[in-house]
């Protein structure tokens, strides 16, 4: 799942938790999507179960699958928890290459997470698949859900449950990120892409993390909401896979 301990991931999973919010008329069709996937070279397409199986059949060999077991709407305004809405039976009937779970580490319900995970996380091992946790510290007691100490917690925990890899939020603070990294231990890092920003920012962001020691990243909508998506792919791959500096990535786009 990550080549020479690297990898890039395109992410279209926004629609439960955003809603078409984040779509035009171009992107909302998953084939659109799925084609950059697969022209992009992506090491993975993370993708809900229901556009796995209407969709991803056509591709299912042009590049890896990665199921989202669980999620939730930006409707329902409760205490942060995301429900599991697909087995790793079902992601292993869909040929995926590995399964996701997001935790809201903080929340009131964070203890029925952690168990909903722990099930998932041996059952995929025993299909060998690899398990990715979507982090993020959210709830009453969070005060800053981007301070660096609550970012190494939220990691150590992804390694405590036994998480082959984490996809976090970075916070700008690239030395302290070095503690974010170390924290996870074995278990590797990949950056959450987020929303959409201007291309210097993020690749500026990218070479940081990438120099703080995460394994790389998983984005969506900075790549497919891009007017040249394959253009700021291959910059992203420059810097992830090339260590290139950030205004020799940006040439890739102009």
């Amino acid at each position: 799942m990550l080549p020479e301990g690297k990898g890039l991931f395109l992410a279209m999973d926004q629609g439960l938790e955003h809603g078409p919010k984040d779509f035009n008329l171009k992107t909302i069709d998953p084939f659109y999507v799925l084609d950059i996937a697969v022209q992009g070279s992506f090491n993975g397409l993370i993708l809900q179960k229901g556009i796995a199986e209407k969709y991803h059949e056509h591709y299912r060999y042009k590049v890896p699958l990665i199921v989202k077991l669980n999620g939730k709407s930006s409707l329902a305004k409760i205490d942060p928890y995301a429900s599991q809405l697909c087995s790793v039976k079902k992601a292993v009937d869909l040929k995926a290459k590995a399964v996701g779970y997001t935790i809201y580490l903080g929340s009131p319900l964070e203890h029925q997470m952690f168990r909903e995970f722990s099930k998932i996380q041996e059952e995929a091992h025993e299909y060998g698949l690899p398990t990715i946790v979507w982090i993020y510290p959210r709830g009453p007691f969070i005060k800053n859900d981007l301070e660096t100490d609550i970012l190494a917690y939220a990691a150590r925990v992804g390694l405590e449950l036994g998480a082959d890899c984490v996809k976090m939020k970075y916070n700008g603070d690239a030395e302290g990120y070095k503690w974010v990294i170390k924290s996870a231990g074995k278990t590797k890092v990949l950056v959450a892409g987020g929303e959409k920003t201007d291309p210097a920012s993020l690749l500026k962001e990218v070479r940081e993390v990438m120099q703080a020691g995460a394994a790389g990243l998983a984005i969506g909508r900075n790549v497919w909401q891009h007017e040249k998506p394959l253009a700021i792919t291959n910059a992203l791959k420059a810097i992830i896979f090339g260590k290139k500096k950030v205004e020799d990535a940006l040439k890739l786009i102009k």
